[in-house]
């Protein structure tokens, strides 16, 4: 958190100080966290239960905390198709197509001119059966 302290009036200053004042005093007059964690463990104890009982295996902050999902990297994939004119472009034929590629099948040129021989198959057409008609109304 930043503050601008050359910003604030006589009264944010006062009320900034009221407030620090609340918290030091509040830190300073926590008991510290092993004798906590020894009262905690001694009143478990003394109604008949381990902490490991009441709380799993798992150490109390990390239960009330959010477990962080990781998430998968995804592989790489052979390049399909390459541009004869520079051969550092190449697609692999999933996601958006590239600028390169568009503007050259924009000029009349197909995707499958721009196949890697001996490496890769064009890539599937999205013609799905599911959703289309196939039976139409004759009026």
């Amino acid at each position: 958190m930043n503050l601008d302290i050359e910003k604030l009036s006589l009264a944010e200053l006062n009320s900034l100080l009221v407030a620090a004042e609340k918290r030091k005093q509040l830190i300073s007059n926590r008991s510290s966290i092993a004798s906590v964690r020894k009262k905690v463990i001694a009143l478990a104890a003394q109604g008949g239960y381990t902490i490991e009982e009441l709380y799993g295996d798992l150490p109390a902050p990390e239960i009330a905390g959010k477990k962080r999902t990781t998430r998968r990297k995804s592989s790489k994939v052979a390049p399909k198709y390459r541009d004869p004119d520079n051969k550092r472009n190449t697609w692999s034929g999933r996601g958006r197509m590239p600028r390169w590629l568009a503007q050259k099948t924009k000029h009349g040129r197909s995707v499958t001119d721009f196949l890697i021989p001996g490496l890769a198959r064009p890539t599937a057409r999205k013609s799905a059966v599911i959703g289309r008609r196939t039976v139409f109304k004759q009026s």
